[in-house]
């Protein structure tokens, strides 16, 4: 163990969309674990959206804690096992995952861990979060034989897995939707049958994408090209909708349900990556929905909001599918591996600016 190691602290609250200085990456001595705890190497962690959430003024009911200004951040992680005490059922080199990402060591006590079991080939697919969309559309909006399923967000971490687990469970017809031109022809090459590109009306000037899987604004005019494209893609409407995104997307998307249609709301990434914090005193994660209440009744529609809960079942339950579509080559896990602390902050700015397809991993 060095006398010194490093890890990554919020700088300033975030204010809209978080950028590379509001984090600090700074040197701290070396953890020193008490009786009865583990001592972690990391290996990786992800760079996951949620915490941009954290990062500045939280919503109420948030279910995590804010980071505050000074605190170090955190995250799902797989580390490796560099002492455990007696008892504890973990040896010197178990690879075991956790949530105290974003530093290069870590202590915790053992009923934190987890020991990583072999199912996926790859260890660091344990932070794939495919569990997200297959929660979604095997549990909580079932999708069905030969049904039409709508995936907002396409081009991130979840998305990117669930158009291909919604195919997988008998889906017949898989539309995905993202802000990036640069994105659409990737998806297609990963199932997905259209891809509703969903721009902003000016370039941003900065190089990034023209728009994000995330980026919202608030003309009509954006809204009525999305809702004319999802129209011609999806004539006679859709079965499942998996939303990570809000805004006029999940309007266009509810709108255009069918009768005893199914959607998931797991995601607010309009809000989330904002350029500017909320309006009207609401941090700028809350993203309210114009909804014809009237036509969900008649319709039949069932819409549920899926969040954290029961995250340890679908977990047990995606992982041996994951693993065994993996090794059969039935799924791929789209993402891309950054090396090193020190470029965990732009790595992360990068990834609001809609930058990556798929997930993003920090390798140690």
């Amino acid at each position: 163990m060095p006398e010194t190691v490093h890890e990554i602290r919020l700088a300033r609250r975030a204010q809209g969309r978080p950028v590379a200085a509001d984090l600090e990456v700074v040197e701290v001595p070396a953890p020193q674990p008490e009786e009865g705890q583990v001592l972690l190497r990391n290996r990786w962690f992800v760079l996951y959206p949620g915490l941009a959430t954290l990062l500045g003024d939280t919503p109420p009911n948030t279910p995590f804690p804010s980071v505050p200004t000074g605190g170090t951040l955190f995250g799902p992680a797989v580390a490796e096992v560099l002492h455990a005490p007696a008892g504890s059922g973990l040896r010197t080199g178990d690879l075991v995952s956790h949530v105290k990402g974003w530093r290069e060591y870590a202590v915790a006590e053992p009923a934190e861990l987890t020991l990583l079991d072999g199912v996926l080939p790859d260890p660091a697919a344990y932070l794939a979060p495919g569990s997200v969309g297959y929660a979604a559309l095997a549990l909580v909006s079932p999708v069905r034989p030969g049904e039409t399923v709508l995936v907002t967000g396409a081009g991130g971490a979840v998305g990117t897995l669930a158009g291909q687990t919604a195919r997988l469970l008998g889906a017949g017809t898989v539309l995905g939707t993202t802000g990036s031109p640069a994105k659409a022809a990737a998806l297609r090459q990963l199932g997905y049958d259209a891809v509703l590109v969903d721009e902003r009306t000016a370039p941003t000037g900065d190089g990034s994408d023209p728009g994000s899987d995330s980026d919202s604004d608030s003309g009509s005019g954006r809204a009525e090209r999305f809702a004319e494209q999802l129209a011609a893609a999806a004539p006679d409407g859709i079965d499942v909708l998996l939303d990570t995104v809000g805004g006029h997307q999940a309007e266009a998307a509810l709108a255009a349900a069918r009768p005893g249609a199914r959607a998931s709301l797991i995601g607010v990434l309009s809000g989330q990556f904002a350029d500017a914090p909320g309006h009207s005193g609401r941090p700028a994660q809350s993203v309210p929905l114009r909804l014809d209440a009237f036509q969900l009744i008649v319709r039949g529609i069932r819409v549920a909001g899926h969040g954290s809960e029961g995250h340890a079942a679908a977990q047990a339950a995606w992982l041996p599918r994951f693993g065994d579509w993996l090794r059969t080559g039935r799924i791929t896990f789209p993402h891309t591996r950054i090396t090193g602390l020190d470029q965990a902050p732009r790595a992360f700015q990068e990834m609001t600016e809609g930058r990556y397809l798929g997930t993003v991993l920090v390798e140690l």
